[in-house]
């Protein structure tokens, strides 16, 4: 039930948006979304299932928007620019995004643990919930080495791809330090472009 698993996600994060979530109730969520309570369980099996459901799709939300960020210019640099401009324009507007790219989880949001045995949910997408989320060491390695493979194309050489990873890795951590700690307005663009002035990324 794709669209019932939408609709109940969307809730939930609606719900969360209002009130922390050991106070969001799974009734609420279904009754929000147009479901049975019933139909809630059989697509997350438990609340700690609609946790690592939500989280995981505002991970791949936010992977999603690096994609269309690197593919949106055609000059490297502005990729790159657009890239980081995501990074902080997601994570300032998106409480779990942010909690996921610093690993700062917030009494508020729900912990992304995972189940102790591996998942017996009869719902593939929920399977894939249940998995490991990516940790902020592994945000920065995915963007990076997807920034390095959209700039670099196919058949670059090694030695090229390894100085292009390197600059793209500064971009990355550039812009998780301005989530951390945001700059003036288009401070994000002016920092990126200052920072790749010398960095090879053509």
């Amino acid at each position: 039930m794709p669209a019932a698993r939408e609709s109940l996600l969307d809730a939930a994060y609606t719900a969360l948006a209002r009130r922390p979530w050991s106070a969001v109730r799974m009734v609420d969520v279904a009754a929000a979304a147009g479901v049975s309570r019933q139909t809630l369980y059989n697509e997350f099996g438990s609340k700690d299932g609609l946790a690592r459901a939500l989280v995981r799709r505002e991970a791949d939300g936010y992977l999603a928007g690096v994609e269309r960020a690197l593919t949106a210019h055609a000059d490297p640099r502005d990729r790159l620019t657009a890239a980081a401009e995501w990074t902080v324009a997601s994570a300032r507007g998106n409480p779990l995004v942010r909690a996921m790219l610093t690993g700062c989880w917030g009494e508020r949001l729900p912990a992304p643990a995972l189940p102790a045995a591996p998942s017996g949910s009869t719902v593939p997408a929920q399977r894939r919930a249940d998995g490991p989320l990516p940790s902020p060491a592994d945000f920065v390695a995915l963007v990076r080495d997807r920034a390095a493979a959209v700039l670099a194309g196919p058949g670059a050489p090694r030695s090229d791809t390894a100085e292009l990873a390197r600059s793209c890795e500064l971009v990355v951590r550039l812009a998780l330090s301005c989530v951390a700690a945001p700059p003036a307005d288009d401070g994000v663009a002016d920092l990126v472009r200052g920072a790749l002035h010398r960095q090879p990324v053509t």
